[in-house]
């Protein structure tokens, strides 16, 4: 699992510099697959195609947008090949499930829950998963990893004006939604610099 204890010294150069980016990566990859095991194929294979690309990237500039670029259009591919994949299902197990349907243990929390407890509150946390995936993709990607409008903007492949007012309107539905569960829990009403 990624993490941030390493066996090995880190590596120089290029590969030093990305790496430095792994956990953060691996958090975006987490949040986006929902899934531990996925995140980390989904991390490897950003890696590859990044360590693959080394000649392509341009010295000097942001290395943790370019990876980060790579990421969501790793992602967005694995996507839609996904959608395009034919379903298989055994009709038997359906019928297993459908029996035992409410007898089955609840489920645990999902991964990215599980990373975003020790960061965030509970109120935040669930503010956060309230969003619209693409209010939250950009709201994390600016307020969480701190990358720019530009570099958000060409790593979801969308205009910087579109990014600004996802991030605009997510940061207003975020700071609605605190306030409205704050309020209701007879906590202090949030300030709109709180969030």
């Amino acid at each position: 699992m990624f993490g941030r204890r390493r066996s090995a010294p880190p590596a120089d150069g290029f590969a030093g510099d990305a790496l430095e980016h792994l956990d953060s990566l691996y958090g975006t990859a987490l949040r986006l697959a929902r899934d531990a095991d996925a995140a980390q194929d989904l991390v490897q294979e950003t890696f590859l195609k990044a360590f693959r690309a080394e000649a392509r990237f341009a010295a000097g500039t942001n290395l943790k947008a370019w990876l980060f670029t790579i990421l969501h259009n790793t992602w967005r591919n694995r996507r839609r090949d996904r959608a395009r994949s034919r379903v298989d299902f055994d009709s038997e197990a359906v019928d297993l499930a459908a029996e035992g349907a409410g007898t089955a243990p609840p489920m645990a929390a999902s991964p990215e829950e599980a990373l975003l407890v020790g960061v965030m509150d509970e109120d935040l946390r669930a503010a956060l998963e309230a969003l619209p995936e693409a209010f939250r993709e950009a709201v994390w990607m600016r307020d969480v990893e701190e990358l720019s409008y530009q570099e958000i903007a060409e790593a979801l492949a969308v205009p910087i004006g579109t990014v600004m007012s996802r991030i605009s309107r997510g940061r207003k539905q975020l700071y609605a939604s605190l306030t409205a569960a704050r309020g209701a829990a007879g906590a202090q009403p949030m300030r709109p610099g709180d969030v």
